[in-house]
């Protein structure tokens, strides 16, 4: 982690994935499926040195997190929508 704020200036936290910004824009929605089949959602507000192509990195509290965390293939879906938030009416 070079810091912590990200690439659009908000405070790196979980539910925040660094991207390729020309594979996935940034301000993206996106739902994250782990290979145990839980997922994910978060949100692409940063970007980064060894992020290039079809590869993400998801934000962390701490860097021994991170690495307990590791390294996962998983598929990622951009959502048209944001999810609704806690509270939201989803009509």
């Amino acid at each position: 982690q070079g810091g912590n704020k990200t690439s659009l200036g908000t405070q790196v936290r979980p539910g925040i994935i660094a991207v390729d910004p020309r594979v996935i824009p940034l301000g993206s929605h996106v739902l994250i499926r782990y290979p145990d089949g839980h997922t994910e959602h978060a949100v692409a507000e940063d970007t980064g040195g060894a992020i290039k192509g079809h590869r993400i990195d998801v934000a962390k509290w701490t860097v021994s997190e991170a690495q307990k965390f590791g390294v996962k293939p998983v598929k990622v879906y951009v959502l048209k929508d944001p999810p609704p938030q806690k509270g939201q009416d989803m009509a």
